[in-house]
């Protein structure tokens, strides 16, 4: 499976963080070590709940300042073979979460013509005082055997129209054939060793 992500995004996963604790180390804050560790142990625990890649998003705020976001894919197996039963019931799921104050739904055309669903609105996550924004597509692989389930998150309410665009956008570069495949050099006879034959 190829996505591709728009500029701002940066991939990150759990084999990052002795890179990304040596700078935060370097830049001699104490908070950000210690919000950095929290985040890196965050996504170590994302890693058993089929989350397969994550990037952060950092986004220019006006006047001054920046917006971040975590992107997710998790991929699960389909509990049943008819992608479009599988995705409807996976996007109702989300919907019907007790996290969602409020959402919007709707079905996405895709290039690869598989069935696809978008539910975003705001979550209020127990515990958490402030709310955040979240998009998530469901879709299957053409395998039917999994789902799969692009997420983007956000502190960032503001921009909820924004980020439901991005992670639309994100869902229609899906691919599941090698956009660049490698192409290996002709192997042909050397006109050398015909000679000397």
């Amino acid at each position: 499976m190829w996505f591709r992500l728009p500029p701002g995004f940066h991939d990150i996963g759990p084999g990052d963080k002795a890179a990304l604790l040596t700078v935060a180390e370097a830049l001699g804050s104490p908070d950000g070590q210690r919000e950095l560790s929290q985040l890196m142990d965050g996504l170590e625990e994302l890693a058993g709940h089929d989350v397969v890649h994550t990037a952060l998003g950092f986004h220019p705020e006006e006047p001054v300042g920046v917006t971040t976001s975590l992107f997710s894919l998790t991929i699960q197996r389909a509990e049943q073979p008819n992608p479009r039963l599988t995705v409807a019931r996976t996007a109702l799921a989300i919907a019907r979460s007790s996290l969602w104050e409020s959402s919007t739904r709707r079905f996405i055309d895709l290039p690869s013509a598989l069935p696809c669903c978008l539910v975003a609105g705001i979550i209020s996550v127990p515990g958490v005082e402030q709310r955040l924004f979240q998009a998530r597509v469901a879709t299957v692989h053409p395998d039917n055997l999994h789902l799969l389930l692009l997420d983007l998150t956000s502190a960032s309410t503001q921009h909820a129209d924004a980020y439901t665009d991005i992670l639309e956008a994100v869902a229609h570069t899906v691919l599941f054939t090698d956009p660049e495949p490698s192409t290996l050099p002709a192997t042909g006879t050397s006109r050398i060793l015909e000679v000397l034959l």
